[in-house]
């Protein structure tokens, strides 16, 4: 597996050239010179800096600010750990920044950083809020480069299509190929001269690939990247009026919200993506996902009610999906209603939805499958079936692995920590060697 994922504090401290007893010193001078003390050390900072670590009180947020020379408003207004250096928030929709927006998601990606965070919620509900509520308008038009022939934007047109249209375990090959794509779409749409129909296509094409990329960040833990490029793409799709490309993208962030155990954010980003959805299959999807979140916050009622939305909307749909999200089924709603079960605490009907759901999946979704398989796994170690439960979970880890999906390794390896318990039963400790030996 690759290396952990780094906490923004760490980032921080990289940015500025700082080492961890670096950062504690600088600290204690920054008390000194508010004529204060702080005792500062390298374990404090570094306990900072694990995975669901302890926060630094206010008081230590201000100093580690003043570091980093961090207004005080900014760490009002986004909190811990979204305020510090390296975790910038995106540019606002109808700012006239959309192609700095698609060189930016890309110029941070090239820090290849894994990471534990995603866009800061504040900023990504402001932004979610933006796109809810302003018209978009097509920028005007070019520069003083060279024309962009129709020809060879409907050729990047096919090539694209055939690159964020392959099957799951072929889509680990594919992320130079991806990132060569946007490089030159996004130097077309900074330097060429075309016609207004010829930008909006090519602001499209940008959308799609940023959407591509950023799936390919979030599915190897880089979810500030993920986070970046998915704003990039929301930007494309708002310049050129797409809506469903929008609600598709305010989707995937709120997935990423979900993941990240961010639920409240999640539902507030996919009430503004509902506001201007009309697909049914669209509709389906997100309150599906909303219905996640949900569950996760404990609202059984609300996310019973979303369940019945999305299964609804997806009976009724008549029409061709936008592609964002051809591929929701009645597998999808199985299963991620199994998993609305399990986080209410209803086990039981959980594990007669999951395998129903997983059964249903095409090969080509073995991603999918991974995460589906987990949570089957989980559900059936609740019900106590724990051999049944531990072969699941390494069927699950072998998936993963196959197709390169970090993310998915890091659930299951989080997942194992419960079968420490049951070492003594059959297939147990053979699981648990594959997820030591997979770290």
């Amino acid at each position: 597996m690759d290396a952990l994922p780094q906490h923004p504090l760490a980032i921080a401290r990289d940015l500025y050239g700082l080492s961890q007893s670096g950062l504690a010193e600088e600290i204690r001078q920054a008390a000194r010179r508010r004529d204060r003390r702080a005792g500062t050390t390298k374990q404090q900072v570094s306990v900072w800096e694990r995975p669901g670590g302890r926060v630094p009180d206010a008081w230590f947020q201000q100093l580690i600010a003043d570091v980093f020379g961090v207004g005080h408003d900014r760490v009002t207004v986004l909190g811990w750990p979204y305020w510090l250096p390296g975790n910038e928030a995106p540019a606002a929709l109808g700012s006239g920044a959309t192609v700095a927006a698609l060189r930016e998601a890309q110029r941070r990606a090239m820090l290849n950083r894994r990471t534990l965070v995603g866009l800061a919620p504040a900023a990504l509900a402001a932004l979610a809020q933006q796109w809810a509520t302003l018209d978009p308008a097509l920028a005007a038009s070019a520069t003083d480069g060279q024309p962009v022939a129709p020809e060879f934007v409907t050729w990047l047109e096919s090539s694209v299509r055939h690159l964020t249209g392959m099957a799951t375990v072929d889509r680990q090959h594919s992320a130079q190929l991806l990132d060569s794509y946007y490089e030159t779409v996004v130097g077309l749409l900074e330097k060429s001269r075309r016609n207004q129909v010829t930008e909006a296509r090519l602001f499209t094409l940008a959308s799609s690939l940023a959407q591509t990329i950023g799936w390919h960040r979030f599915d190897h833990d880089h979810h500030t990247a993920a986070g970046h490029y998915w704003s990039a793409a929301l930007h494309a799709a708002h310049q050129v009026g797409d809506g469903d490309r929008g609600a598709g993208v305010l989707s995937d962030l709120a997935y990423q919200n979900i993941w990240l155990g961010q639920a409240g954010t999640a539902i507030d980003v996919l009430d503004h993506a509902l506001s201007r959805t009309q697909d049914a299959t669209a509709r389906s999807l997100l309150h599906l996902r909303k219905a996640r979140a949900l569950a996760i916050n404990g609202d059984a009622r609300a996310c019973r009610r979303d369940l019945d939305a999305a299964e609804h909307a997806l009976d009724s749909a008549t029409t061709a999906p936008p592609a964002w999200c051809s591929w929701m089924s009645p597998a999808d709603l199985a299963v991620d209603s199994g998993r609305c079960l399990i986080d209410l605490g209803e086990t039981g009907p959980a594990l007669h939805q999951i395998p129903q759901g997983v059964a249903l999946l095409p090969t080509a979704r073995d991603k999918t499958r991974a995460v589906f398989l987990t949570y089957e796994a989980e559900t059936l170690l609740r019900q106590g079936e724990i051999d049944h439960s531990a072969a699941i979970a390494g069927e699950a880890l072998m998936l993963a692995q196959r197709i390169g999906a970090s993310r998915c390794v890091r659930q299951i390896s989080d997942l194992a920590r419960d079968y420490e318990p049951h070492l003594k039963v059959q297939g147990v400790e053979q699981f648990l060697s594959v997820v030591r030996a997979a770290a």
